[in-house]
């Protein structure tokens, strides 16, 4: 029920306002988002990855409206390529990318984005790591793939995210695993109209479940974007049922949840990648990581009355 409150939330000015000057905020924020910075951002991939982790990166913020917003976008993933250079780890640092954050939005949006985001898929491959392009609300999904695919042409390990409320999710999930692409697969984080997408729990669980297994059975590589305890152990089943061994698919979980499993899967061999945002836009990430999971929001405030 509070799901969707939240999202209308996120795109509110005012309650961004309110929220970003209250005092309890920045300790809470640094639980799922540990830096503004990348020079910040930099000990805390140092430290997952000591521990056996992998990170996929994200420089948060969406609201972009002009064409230099984008093209700062772009040159913030390019910094933090440059620092990941340094780091030598390849594959275990990858990048997530919102085409929004890139123009997709701006007029002319769908080749302002293609050619914003290339430089940064270019700069990942020649360090020898790769972006994934994450899904936004299902009128960009369109544009999404097709870019994906565009990449793809140059750089196949690009990979993407699917969206399992939606209910072309499946038909998308079949067309991605014939392709051997890298495919995340989450439940689902923006409000989406019941034409479009299951809006019940429920359906939503067991329709990630179905897409999942298209994966698992398919020829790419699955990235099971997941913090529910039972879809962790069904795909590990379907995966030994499809005859894949741990490296042959991943967990990704967000930064600051779960964090115990994180290590589990990793000292028990499966790839382990931890999805890591930083920077000072903020706000939407954060809204939308209250409104995916009640415990996020039962976190918040509890931190709010602790305080007062």
């Amino acid at each position: 029920m509070l799901g969707p409150v939240i999202l209308a939330a996120s795109r509110s000015d005012r309650l961004r306002r309110v929220v970003s000057a209250a005092p309890v905020t920045k300790p809470v924020v640094n639980r799922f988002i540990p830096g503004e910075s990348v020079d910040q951002i930099v000990p805390i991939i140092v430290d997952a990855t000591s521990k056996g982790l992998e990170l996929t990166m994200d420089v948060v913020g969406e609201d972009i409206t002009t064409p230099e917003q984008a093209a700062a976008a772009r040159d913030a993933y390019l910094e933090l390529i440059e620092h990941l250079k340094a780091l030598d780890l390849g594959t275990r640092a990858e990048m997530s990318v919102k085409l929004s954050m890139f123009g997709q939005a701006l007029e002319g949006g769908h080749e302002l984005a293609l050619s914003n985001v290339r430089p940064v898929v270019e700069a990942a491959a020649a360090i020898g790591t790769t972006v994934t392009l994450d899904a936004e609300d299902h009128t960009t999904l369109d544009s999404m793939f097709a870019i994906h695919e565009e990449l793809r042409k140059d750089f196949p390990q690009t990979g993407c995210v699917i969206q399992a409320y939606l209910f072309r999710t499946e038909d998308d999930a079949r067309r991605l695993a014939a392709a051997g692409s890298r495919v995340r697969v989450v439940k689902g984080a923006y409000k989406e109209p019941a034409s479009v997408a299951y809006q019940e729990k429920p359906e939503i669980d067991k329709a990630y479940i179905r897409v999942l297994r298209i994966l698992m059975e398919g020829d790419g590589y699955p990235m099971v974007g997941s913090h529910d305890p039972r879809i962790v152990e069904i795909a590990q089943e379907l995966a030994r049922r499809a005859g894949r061994k741990p490296g042959d698919f991943e967990f990704q979980m967000l930064y600051g949840i779960r964090t115990e499993e994180h290590v589990r899967l990793a000292r028990e061999g499966h790839r382990m990648r931890v999805y890591t945002a930083y920077g000072t836009d903020w706000y939407g990430y954060f809204m939308r990581r209250l409104a995916e999971k009640p415990a996020n929001l039962l976190f918040f405030l509890r931190s709010v009355l602790t305080k007062n």
